[in-house]
């Protein structure tokens, strides 16, 4: 699907692809009842790479570059993360803002020529039992499986552009949906992946 095609959806699926060295997400257009339809994107993380980089292809196949994703500096957490066209001109880039995360996690997602989108967990007691779920003994073997969502405003304003929605289940499941046509959906669909690699960690 080309860029322009893939602008003019809004609402997608991203799932995560078990994977023995990288992280892998396939992306869809959300069909009825978020069903999965065409696939758009396909996300693969660079195993071993001492930087978060990843690779977005425009399907499985993996012959075509949509865009890529890589941080600027080694340690993840507050990283910027550079996302750039098949072309390498930066389309956008964000961060997790590592304050604040602490407690519910927060992201900076900026845009050349547009606002910046400020991300947050929507549910602050999900955000407090994530943290707490940590420090359970075992938690190493069970997996949160409890849903957990991400509402993207502009920066001061309580209007929600972009939200990420976390589905039950044992793997991860997302819908990605996009109420504004001024995001860029590769850059979206790059911080979707980073709000469950990163996130997991």
């Amino acid at each position: 699907m080309n860029d322009e095609r893939l602008q003019g959806h809004a609402r997608f699926t991203v799932r995560q692809r078990t994977a023995r060295m990288a992280d892998q997400y396939v992306v869809t257009v959300a069909g009825p009842g978020d069903s999965e339809g065409e696939v758009v994107a396909f996300a693969r993380r660079k195993p071993m790479s001492p930087k978060e980089e990843v690779t977005i292809y425009t399907d499985e196949s993996r012959t075509s570059v949509l865009c890529t994703s890589e941080a600027r500096q080694v340690d993840d957490f507050g990283a910027v993360h550079d996302v750039r066209d098949s072309a390498g001109a930066v389309i956008g880039s964000f961060r997790e803002k590592p304050v604040v995360s602490l407690v519910r996690s927060t992201w900076a997602m900026e845009q050349p020529g547009t606002l910046e989108l400020t991300g947050r967990e929507r549910n602050w007691a999900m955000a407090v039992l994530r943290r707490v779920w940590e420090f359970l003994p075992y938690v190493e073997f069970v997996p949160f499986l409890w849903p957990y969502h991400f509402d993207f405003t502009a920066t001061g304003e309580a209007k929600r552009l972009m939200s990420f929605d976390r589905k039950f289940g044992l793997r991860d499941r997302y819908v990605l949906d996009i109420a504004s046509a001024d995001i860029d959906r590769r850059l979206a669909i790059a911080q979707a992946g980073a709000l469950d690699t990163l996130e997991e960690r």
